[in-house]
């Protein structure tokens, strides 16, 4: 049985987030994507940093995970870059057969 999930990063510089998203688009690693600004609060290097980020949520099925990691980890600029994944529990058939019919 297929899995679907959504995978998350966060970028600092917009044209990072961009590129990023550009990349898994052509290559139909992803269906697509949704791009949000945040504010983020985190612990680095033993104090609080607050700063402003941009949030990339992509569509695709839980195969692909591996290959979309290492395709953000060539572009993405950050020491730690956050590469996570949720499952999809429950969506509609529509949406699902969507990400069969775009992603490879």
């Amino acid at each position: 049985m297929k899995e679907y999930i959504i995978v998350t990063t966060l970028c600092n510089k917009r044209e990072v987030a961009d590129k990023i998203i550009n990349n898994l688009l052509e290559k139909n690693l992803v269906a697509g994507s949704h791009l949000y600004e945040v504010e983020s609060k985190y612990w680095w290097e033993n104090k609080i940093e607050t700063e402003k980020e941009y949030k990339i949520d992509f569509r695709t099925k839980r195969e692909h995970f591996k290959e979309i990691e290492y395709e953000i980890k060539k572009i993405h600029d950050y020491y730690v870059a956050e590469i996570s994944a949720v499952k999809i529990e429950t969506a509609s058939k529509e949406f699902l057969d969507w990400i069969d019919e775009t992603v490879r």
